[in-house]
């Protein structure tokens, strides 16, 4: 992974730049990469992603935050285990925003990485008030000696293939239908905080994570697989506000099945492989109690169901 004009971005002159934001890196996103690899292949060149952070909407609308699929480092291991050759960040603030179409080009695709082929979605628009369009980009290629290939829009059983399709199953807590969108489960990465230890008073002891504050994903009860160290372990999850106690900020809890090591201050992935049910109100510890193990003894059946399946995180080389 290469940040903006660093020197080391000169290693990927000439290469075959994948384009886009890829939050999720989802089906959609993975055709237009396949396409740079099988490129890059032919030419000899290696295959890139070009892409943005943070996300442009955060610098372009402010106002109205947006549910991200992947964080910066999460997209990038997901980028990783594409067979990209590696992978340029381009910091999007009000300067980058600033650029033209044009200047985008003659900047940044040919000045600084000097590429052979682009590879772009049907959707993908770029430069100063999304000026340059998948058609610019092409005119510009046979002008500087490059050329562009356009993936044509996925659909999946009819629904597009697309990240705010994803964001929509995610809030309604249609977990299957989202990673049958994405290719994979849909996860969530971050280090192990502290909670109020209650989990383990009442038998089931949770790693807690506290997701981005935009993330929209349905308070409920999951089934999870969670990725710790190089292991995979199966478990239970609730996202939520935890409303038998005290309805405070979400927070995701997580009870790793069979585990007694200590989590604190360690970074676990934690996909979502069935939705179980709604968060709720208990009249009492024991009904709630109740409610966990039933709960426990449902992630562990629609484990069973799904199979071995888990993101395909690569490593990240700095």
């Amino acid at each position: 992974m290469v940040r903006d004009d660093a020197p080391a971005v000169a290693r990927f002159n000439g290469a075959v730049a994948a384009i886009g934001n890829f939050d999720g890196v989802h089906r959609g996103h993975r055709a237009v990469i396949d396409a740079a690899v099988a490129r890059a292949a032919t030419l000899g060149a290696p295959a890139i992603a070009v892409t943005f952070e943070p996300h442009p909407r955060k610098i372009l609308r402010p106002s109205d935050p947006i549910f991200r699929l992947t964080d910066e480092t999460s997209k990038l291991r997901l980028l990783a285990g594409t067979g990209l050759n590696g992978a340029l960040v381009l910091t999007f603030d009000e300067h980058f925003a600033a650029l033209t179409a044009d200047q985008f080009v003659t900047r940044i695709l040919v000045g600084r990485l000097g590429i052979r082929a682009a590879t772009i979605g049907f959707d993908f628009h770029f430069g100063h008030e999304r000026g340059g369009s998948p058609a610019f980009l092409a005119e510009q290629g046979e002008r500087y000696g490059f050329t562009v290939e356009t993936t044509a829009p996925l659909e999946d059983e009819g629904r597009p293939v697309s990240s705010s399709s994803i964001r929509g199953a995610l809030a309604e807590g249609r977990v299957v239908e989202a990673a049958e969108l994405l290719g994979y489960p849909w996860f969530a990465a971050g280090m192990v905080i502290k909670g109020d230890q209650r989990g383990r008073d009442l038998g089931f002891p949770t790693a807690n994570i506290a997701l981005d504050p935009d993330c929209a994903l349905k308070h409920g009860i999951y089934a999870v697989r969670v990725g710790i160290g190089g292991l995979i372990r199966d478990g239970v999850a609730s996202f939520g506000t935890r409303p038998t106690f005290d309805d405070g900020a979400p927070l995701l809890e997580v009870h790793v099945f069979d585990f007694s090591g200590d989590l604190y201050g360690a970074p676990i992935d934690v996909a979502f492989i069935g939705w179980i049910r709604s968060e709720a109100k208990f009249d009492s510890v024991d009904a709630l109690v109740r409610r966990m193990e039933e709960d426990a003894r449902l992630a562990r059946s629609a484990l069973a169901r799904a199979g071995d399946v888990f993101p395909p995180l690569g490593e990240i080389e700095l």
